[in-house]
C-alpha cells in the first residue's frame, strides 16, 4: 500500500504559540550537542525573559509592541539554538558558555522595545531605532544583577550588536567565536521572524509600530506590504554575505533533529513571499481580507485614509 507523504511545516514540529514548548525543544536539541551546558541557570534566564515581557519584571512594564513581542523573541531563540546545533554538527567550535551566551542574547535582544515603569508616553516603539543599544544596557543590568563576568557581558552585547542592521552590517566582533555566533544571532533573528506561519498578519502590526515613529517608506500599510518585498531582498543579500551564509547549518539540523533533508525555514519564507507576490498583484484592495491567520487583522482598526 502507497503511502503519500504529507508535507511536514515548522509549526507540526513545535506548538510555536506557547514559550514552554518552545523551551522543551531548545533544551531537547541543546541535549544533541554534547556540551557542558547549565540547563537550570538557561531554564532562569528564559523565566526571568518571559516574566519580563508580560510585565512581572522589577523596573519593566509589560511589552506594549505587537510585532516585536515574546513570541517572535521566543521564535529567535528557537532558530537560534537550530542553527548553533547545525553549526557544531558541520564541524564548527563552539563552547558550551559561548552557546549560552549565544541563547541568552536571543533571549536579550529586541528587550529594548520594553518600557520601564513611569515610561506611559505612547508604546515601546518609539525605541526603534535605538532598541539594540537599549537591548545592550538590559543585558549589562543583567549580568551586574547577577554576578556574571565582564567578559561574558562583552561577548553577549557583541552578538546583539549583530541583530542591527543599520549600524553593524557586517558583524565585525573581537573574536572568531563571537563573530561566528553573532552571524547565526544575526540570522536567526531574521528566519524568526520571515519564516512566522503569520508573518504577512503581523506586518500589519509592524506599520503601527513604524508609524509611531513616523518610519520612512511606512505611509500606509500597503505601502509597507510592498516595501517588504525589498526587505526580503536585502535580508537575502545579508545573509548570504554579510552574516556569512550560515543558514545553510539549518539542513545540517533537520536532517539530524527530525530526519528531514530540508531546511524548513527557507520553505516557509518562500511560501510566505509568493503569497505577498500573490496579494500585491491580485489583491491590492482587500489585502486585509486575505490575511486570515491568527485573527490578528481583524484585531487591528481599520487604517484611517
Amino acid at each position: 500500500m502507497d503511502v503519500v507523504s504529507r508535507r511536514i511545516f515548522l509549526t507540526d514540529l513545535v506548538k510555536m504559540d506557547f514559550p514552554q514548548s518552545v523551551l522543551e525543544e531548545v533544551k531537547s536539541t541543546l541535549s544533541l550537542m554534547q556540551l557542558d551546558f547549565d540547563y537550570d541557570w538557561f531554564g532562569r534566564v528564559f523565566r526571568d525573559v518571559v516574566l519580563l515581557f508580560n510585565g512581572n519584571y522589577p523596573g519593566f512594564r509589560r511589552c506594549s509592541t505587537r510585532y516585536h513581542d515574546l513570541k517572535h523573541t521566543t521564535d529567535v531563540l528557537l532558530a537560534m539554538t537550530r542553527l548553533l546545533h547545525g553549526a557544531i554538527s558541520a564541524g564548527e567550535v563552539i563552547a558550551g558558555e559561548q552557546v549560552m551566551l549565544g541563547l541568552m542574547g536571543a533571549l536579550f535582544h529586541d528587550t529594548g522595545f520594553l518600557q520601564r515603569d513611569g515610561d506611559e508616553e505612547g508604546t515601546g516603539a518609539k525605541y526603534t531605532m535605538v532598541h539594540v543599544d537599549r537591548a545592550i544596557e538590559f543585558a549589562a543590568e543583567y549580568f551586574d544583577r547577577n554576578a556574571l563576568d565582564a567578559g561574558s557581558l562583552a561577548f553577549c552585547q557583541e552578538i546583539i550588536r549583530c541583530t542591527d542592521r543599520d549600524e553593524n552590517r557586517e558583524c565585525r566582533c573581537s573574536s572568531r567565536a563571537s563573530e561566528l555566533v553573532g552571524k547565526l544571532l544575526g540570522t536567526a533573528d531574521l528566519l524568526g521572524q520571515v519564516a512566522d506561519r503569520t508573518y504577512l498578519e503581523k506586518l500589519l502590526l509592524l506599520f503601527q509600530e513604524f508609524s509611531e515613529v513616523q518610519m520612512p517608506g511606512c505611509a500606509s500599510e500597503l505601502e509597507l506590504l510592498v516595501n517588504t518585498l525589498d526587505f526580503y531582498a536585502e535580508a537575502q543579500y545579508r545573509m548570504e554575505t554579510e552574516l556569512g551564509d550560515v543558514r545553510r547549518y539549518m539542513v545540517r539540523h533537520f536532517r539530524e533533529r527530525w530526519a528531514i533533508d530540508a531546511d524548513l525555514y527557507q520553505e516557509s519564507i518562500e511560501s510566505n513571499i509568493a503569497y505577498l507576490r500573490y496579494l500585491l498583484e491580485h489583491h491590492r484592495h482587500d489585502y486585509r481580507d486575505r490575511l486570515r491567520r491568527g485573527g490578528i487583522v481583524k484585531s487591528i482598526p481599520p487604517q484611517e485614509c
